[in-house]
Order: C-alpha cells, then structure tokens, then sequence
C-alpha cells in the first residue's frame, strides 16, 4: 500500500482540485449575482440544483485534469510547459462541463459570464497549487542561509540558466550562487531568476573581492585571451575556476551541474571542437576496407580509434615504427572484445610507404575502397638536418602510395598536410606542399577522389610543445621558447582526426579542406599558462628561457596561399582552398629531378628543384638568438598588414 502511494502520489492532490473547481463556480456566480447566497441567485431555486450543476462540472473537469496528464509533472520543477498543459486542460474541462450541462437541459438560464470566470478562476488556482512549493522554495528556501561556496557565474545565456536552476533546487549543494558577469551591455543590470548581472567579465576582480567570491564558473565559449584572463584572475585572487561542457553537450543532459570540470589547456587555448556529422561518416565507411598509412602515430591512432566506430568491414594499419603498431592493434582489439563484436577485421602490417612493392602487395591482397595516409616525417628541426629523407618519404613516398590507389581504383585517398606547407620555409613545409600539389592534380587524371586535409599544431601529439613543456617543468625548468613573438594554430587530437574523417566522407575532387582554427597563440603565453597549471608562477618559480628560432622555424603560420582563395562548405567550421592547376607531366619531370637529389642529400640542389616546383618557397637555416630579427621583418610586416 505505501509503495503504490509513493508511485501515484501526485494523484493526492485530486480531492484538493475537486475542491478548487467548485470553489471556482462558487466564487464566478457570486461575483455574477453581487452575493454568495445561491438561494439568492436567479439561476438557481435553491442549493441543490446549484450543487448538482457544480457536481456536473468539478467531475468533468477533474476528469480532463487526468487524461491530459498534469498530474504527472513534478511540481518542484514546474515551468512555463506546465502552464500550458495547466490551460488546456482547464479550458478543455470547462467546455466539456458545459457539454455534458447541455446534454442534460441544465444550462438553463445560467449566466454565460459566470461560465467564463468559473473557467478563468479555475486556472488561476489550479496554476497557484501547481506552483506553490515552487514559490515557497524560490522565495523562502533559496534565500536562506547557504553553506556552499560564494559563486559567481560567468555568462547569463542559456546554459547559465540552466546551471542556476539546478543550484538552486539544491539548498545543500557545493556551490552558493551569488550573482552573475556577462559581456552583453544589454544585460546589464538585469536579474536572472533573482540573481543580479553584477558587470562585465572586466570586472571580475572586483567583483571576487567585493562579494568575497570563492569559486568561479564559467558557463560559456570565450575566446583564448577572455579564457585567459578569467584563469588568471581568479589565480591571483586564489579562487577556484571550472567551467561546463559545449552547449549541445549540455542539452542532452538532465543534470549539468556534474559536468562542471577544472579549467583545462584546452579552454586557455580557446578551441571550439567541430561538430562532425556523425551520421554522414558512419554511412560513407560503414562496410568499407580502410587503409591506414602511419597507424601508430597520433593523428593515424585516433583516425583508427574513430573509423572503429563506423562500422568498417576491415581496417588496415599500416605503419613503419612496429612498437606504436602493436599498441594501436592491442587497443583496437581490446575495443572489439569489450564491444563483442566481430568487425571490424584487425589487419596490421609493418612496412615504409617508399616501398613500391609493399604498398602494391597490400592493394592486392586486399580490397580497400579508402586509404587514410597520415604517414610523414613532421619535426621541423629533424627533416632540416635529413632534407633527403623529407622529401623521399613526404614526397616520393605519397606518390607511391597516391599511385598504388589509383591503379587499385580505391574510391577515395584522403592525405594530412600542414599550415607548415603554406609559404613555406623549411624542407618539411615545402614537402607537405609538393605533396599537395601533385594530389590536387593526380586527381584530375583519375577516378580516384583525392582530398587534402590542412590544419595546425596538435595539442599533446608526439613531440609537440605541450609534452616538451610538461617534462620541463616537472624538472624544474627552464621552459626553452624560442622566440618571445612566435604564434600558432591549435587543436586537439580527437579533433583533427575527426576532420580528417569529416574530409574524407565530404570531400568530392583535388579539395583541400581547411578547419577554422579559430585564434593563434603566443608559445610564450601557452608556457605561461602551464606553469600556472602546475601551481606555479613563472618567471619566479620557473624560468622561460628565449633560445632563439630554430632551423627552418618561422614566427607566424599560415593557413592559405596568396590567390588560393577559400570557399565555405555546409560545415561551418570546415572550408576548402581552391585548387592551384598545373601541367602533372612537368610537375612529374620536376619531382624526379628533386628525387635524385634528395638520394645524394645534396641539400642546396634539394633546395633549387624545390624552386623550381614552389616559387615562393624561401629557405631559412641557422638563425641567431631572439634579438636577431631581421631574418623576419618582411614576413612579419607581411601577417600583421594581412
């Protein structure tokens, strides 16, 4: 008996509506008639033809009240829906009283304006008893003392809201809000559900101090410097800062308030992750045999992880180094016996994408419909002391490849390239570049879909700054940057292989796609940044060292070439560069020439048929330390005038 009073609880409440639907007749005729006597009224010759039409309608409507389900809202959170539910069911319960009134030849001489209050009386005190404990806990409860931390909340927009309400319907709970910051000038001033818009996000220091704040959260998207100046801020005032998933994240969740999460690299660093979709990739690879050239490596690990999910009938690894290999594999495997499931087929192969005969006899022992080719040699500083083995593998090494999939008729050939390859001044740039070129045009000969993905640095990819200075701080620095004024592109791993992906189900012929990168980011503050994660001040507890810039290093990176233009796509993150058309025999001729010069490792005949085929490409070697700049005064004038 108690367990089916706790499950139909909400059903206690019917004698009291019973009660308030004859109160709302009671009171509309004695408002109609100037008094409450109903022997009194002219409608009525006395109480019981008054009771037995009152009867006729608190039945009817109580009978609505339950079919259009308003007793199965939780009152405690009622909200503008349950209003509307509220009205239609009070006007639907009315009209049908009158109905069944008419059936019955007892509308007779009753007051049409009383019917009208009776209905409108109604709603009023349905709504008023649907949303008392609403109101008690708002304007009493909430306004109590509160334990949790004094909390300010960093944007009133709809997330925010939502966060807010949650708080608020925990009178226990972590966090105290107290107020709210946002940028808008529209809100300032305002008050949201009680709470005061105490300013803008420049008066965040003020307001820590005035209001004795002592936890921060930050509801919405900013940019890196915003990001920035809200982590240091709050550093500095000793106040603990955390921050709430993407929006669309948020809206799938019922509780928000467990996904608030500390301040990360990534919310300094400002990146908004492209939403993929999700639906279009699962169906261009769902079934196909994938080969992926360098498997092992970051973005080739997380391409493999993400395809996993898109139900391929096989996915090929192939990759030179076999330790990154074998871990990929087991990793995969681990996720095919956690999953239970029997596809897709596991197929690793150790091998160099230089060998013809490796790369054929993988094409012929298998079907594959879509290569992803994330091999290449990517550290700077390296390919500028090997330019030989840059150009063999980076160059020679795509067209192998490239080649092989055009004669196997593979459906579709997706390769990484870099800003690197933009204007370029380092053997590594200038390989990626010539990669990209003989794509583009190879794709014109063939039925082949060729598509070039373009993006910056990675955030935690093998070798990136982020580990470097991981590793220095944990031993105590210095932190080596190499200049005070260089900058790059960002983003994650999961993300730049998920656009990678996007591309190849997207892409339509010689594209090369390039991802909004959003702002770029000064080493020097992202050095800054992660001494303060550590709990650290820089400059004091930690040194950042200048060493200078090192081979082939330029100060700003590029994402497009002068005349290539841009075009947007249905992906509002996502555009492509036109497509710069030259002669592939000559370019063939050119290459060859570049590849007989990389075998001798002559590195000035490297650089003159790199000329030949990049015009813009202006070679930089040994530069000084930082006060040596002007090696970068032209290119400096040239980004900051674009």
């Amino acid at each position: 008996m108690f367990d089916f009073l706790q499950q139909h609880r909400r059903f206690l409440v019917l004698p009291v509506d019973a009660l308030l639907a004859g109160l709302a007749f009671y009171v509309a005729c004695g408002l109609r008639f100037d008094g409450f006597d109903p022997s009194a009224w002219p409608i009525f010759p006395g109480w019981g033809e008054f009771l037995r039409i009152t009867g006729t309608l608190v039945v009817a409507k109580v009978t609505v009240l339950i079919i259009i389900g308003v007793y199965r809202s939780l009152w405690a959170y009622a909200s503008i829906y349950d209003v509307v539910q509220i009205f239609k069911a009070t006007l639907l319960g009315s009209l049908a009283g009158v109905t069944v009134l008419l059936f019955y030849n007892r509308l007779e001489g009753v007051s049409r304006s009383a019917l009208i209050l009776d209905g409108m009386f109604f709603f009023l005190l349905i709504s008023f008893r649907s949303f008392s404990w609403r109101i008690v806990r708002d304007l009493f409860l909430f306004t109590a003392p509160r334990h949790g931390r004094r909390t300010i909340l960093i944007g009133a927009g709809l997330a925010g809201g939502r966060l807010l309400r949650e708080l608020r319907d925990e009178v226990e709970g972590e966090l105290f809000p107290v107020g709210l910051l946002d940028d808008d000038s529209s809100k300032r001033g305002a008050v949201m559900q009680g709470l005061p818009v105490l300013g803008r996000l420049d008066d965040l220091a003020r307001t820590i101090r005035d209001y004795n704040i002592e936890s921060v959260v930050v509801t919405e998207k900013y940019s890196s410097a915003r990001m920035r100046m809200i982590y240091r801020v709050c550093e500095e005032n000793g106040v603990s800062c955390k921050t709430l998933p993407p929006l669309r994240e948020l809206l799938s969740r019922k509780k928000i308030g467990q996904s608030l999460r500390e301040l990360s690299l990534e919310d300094l660093l400002g990146r908004e992750v492209v939403n993929l979709e999700t639906s279009e990739i699962k169906t261009a690879f769902k079934e196909k045999t994938i080969l992926i050239t360098g498997a092992g490596g970051s973005i080739g690990s997380e391409v493999c992880r993400q395809l996993f999910h898109c139900e391929p009938a096989a996915l090929i690894l192939f990759e030179q180094a076999e330790t990154p290999l074998y871990e990929i594999d087991y990793e995969l495997r681990n996720m095919q016996t956690v999953a239970n499931a029997r596809r897709p087929q596991i197929v690793s192969v150790v091998g160099d994408v230089r060998d013809e005969s490796a790369l054929r006899s993988i094409f012929q022992n298998y079907d594959i419909q879509v290569v992803f080719h994330c091999a290449a040699y990517k550290h700077v500083p390296m390919m500028e002391l090997n330019p030989g083995e840059a150009v063999m593998n980076n160059v020679i090494g795509t067209i192998r490849l490239a080649e092989a999939a055009r004669d196997a008729s593979v459906d579709r050939f997706v390769m990484i390239s870099t800003d690197k390859a933009v204007n370029p001044v380092n053997i590594m740039g200038a390989t990626k570049r010539i990669a990209e070129l003989y794509i583009q045009n190879l794709a014109r000969a063939t039925e082949t879909c060729y598509i070039t993905v373009r993006f910056g640095n990675v955030l935690g990819s093998n070798g990136s700054v982020i580990p470097l200075f991981s590793r220095q701080i944990e031993n105590g620095g210095p932190v080596t940057v190499t200049h005070p004024d260089i900058i790059r592109y960002f983003m994650t791993i999961p993300e730049a292989a998920g656009l990678v992906i996007q591309a190849g189900a997207m892409g339509q012929e010689g594209e090369i796609f390039i991802l909004d990168m959003g702002e770029p980011v000064k080493i020097r503050d992202l050095a800054e940044d992660m001494i303060r994660f550590a709990g650290l001040t820089p400059h004091t507890d930690i040194e950042i060292k200048y060493i200078g810039l090192r081979p082939g290093e330029k100060l700003f990176e590029e994402l497009l070439l002068a005349g290539e233009g841009i075009q947007p796509t249905r992906h509002r993150k996502i555009h492509i560069a036109l497509s710069k058309l030259v002669n592939l025999a000559t370019l063939q001729r050119q290459i060859q020439k570049l590849a007989e010069a990389a075998r001798a490792n002559n590195r000035s005949a490297i650089d003159e048929r790199i000329a030949d085929i990049l015009p813009e490409y202006k070679p930089v070697y040994t530069l000084g330390p930082p006060e040596s700049r002007t090696v970068f005064e032209e290119e400096e004038q040239r980004h900051r005038s674009s």
